[in-house]
């Protein structure tokens, strides 16, 4: 199936990384629950993905039925039993995951603060921008340089120290 660039795109990662048990499961009740999102009893063109076992990913072609208020609170319930049943949290904004040589990690602000601080993290390391809005920003600013990232304008002074 064919998405459109312009495809709305949520990213929620995960406090924690999944086992691949986990992600599995996890796949099998996105894919239900996209083929049966609606929106004003209109199917939506959608899909979800798992990246590095810690991001999911829900995209929306909006170009035959766009995504509603309704339809999006839907989606933060399924979002809020996930959070219960595989026992993360996939709401904490401040939770800033970072790739450090292959690895995927995520830290609360403080410890990432920190991080910085004693140059663990530095101007090239790879955020995760998970604000971004549509496939072409998925990507091309999800992972990105921490000095072209939005959290470059939260942590800027630390980064100076």
């Amino acid at each position: 199936m064919q998405f459109s660039q312009n495809s709305r795109v949520w990213v929620y990662q995960s406090d924690k990384q999944l086992n691949d048990a986990d992600v599995i499961k996890l796949q099998i009740l996105l894919d239900n629950f996209t083929t049966g999102w609606t929106a004003h009893n209109n199917q939506l063109k959608a899909k979800a993905e798992i990246r590095y076992n810690r991001f999911i990913i829900l995209i929306v072609d909006e170009s035959q039925a766009g995504a509603s208020g309704c339809s999006i609170d839907k989606s933060v319930r399924f979002m809020k039993d996930i959070e219960e049943q595989f026992g993360i949290n996939l709401f904490d904004r401040f939770n800033l995951a970072y790739r450090s040589d292959e690895q995927i990690l995520s830290v609360p602000r403080h410890t990432f603060e920190e991080l910085i601080s004693n140059k663990t993290i530095d101007a090239n390391t790879i955020v995760f921008n998970n604000m971004v809005q549509n496939l072409t920003e998925l990507e091309n600013k999800w992972e990105v340089p921490f000095k072209d990232s939005w959290h470059i304008q939260l942590f800027s002074s630390l980064l100076a120290q």
